[in-house]
């Protein structure tokens, strides 16, 4: 099963149980029922909430690589010393 397929499984089931407790079919005194139509909003904000965490946190916890510093200048260099051998002038 791939984690698309997972995912439209979940989804599937969220939306049922969301549209079971919308539609009051099913007595279910813990959440209000004026709570129940802003719980897609409420998904969507924690989604993305938690995307930009994510991605925080990868930033913050980003590696340095001296090796890939190294090798960049390294090639620089020589991208410099190919354009003057060409004429063309490099600051």
């Amino acid at each position: 099963m791939t984690k698309l397929v997972a995912f439209l499984i979940q989804l599937a089931v969220a939306t049922a149980l969301w549209l079971v407790l919308l539609n009051d079919v099913l007595p279910f005194t813990l959440i209000p029922l004026a709570v129940v139509p802003a719980i897609p909003s409420w998904c969507l904000v924690t989604f993305g909430a938690k995307s930009l965490a994510s991605i925080g946190w990868s930033l913050i916890t980003f590696g340095d690589c001296p090796e890939a510093h190294q090798e960049i200048l390294k090639e620089i260099k020589q991208a410099h010393e190919e354009l003057r051998r060409r004429g063309v002038t490099v600051d």
